[in-house]
């Protein structure tokens, strides 16, 4: 059962890339850290520090968390510990990450 979560887990990375057409690439800077997290919050850098969208998927591909943030703190303390893909938007880049909360 682990192997079909690990394999749609990278069908749905590999999805995501493929749907960035719109994006001109990558957000510059980006960095994103603790990683895993353990104390609920995640802080959220890039070069440019302007707001961003960020979305949070499960393995599956369900939408769990769409928010936006001004700063570099995001609160993820209603999420359960488990593996998510955490996408940011920031003006017209876009960045993926796996996302490991403890």
């Amino acid at each position: 059962m682990k192997k079909l979560y690990v394999i749609l887990f990278f069908l749905f990375i590999s999805f995501s890339y493929g749907q960035s057409a719109q994006s001109s690439g990558e957000i510059e800077g980006f960095s994103m850290y603790p990683n895993p997290v353990t104390t609920g919050k995640v802080y959220i850098s890039t070069t440019l520090n302007a707001p961003k969208e960020i979305l949070i998927y499960d393995v599956f591909g369900t939408l769990l968390l769409k928010t936006k943030i001004l700063g570099k703190e995001l609160n993820i303390g209603d999420l359960d510990a488990g593996v998510y893909v955490l996408r940011v938007f920031e003006k017209d880049r876009v960045a993926t990450r796996k996302l490991i909360i403890k």
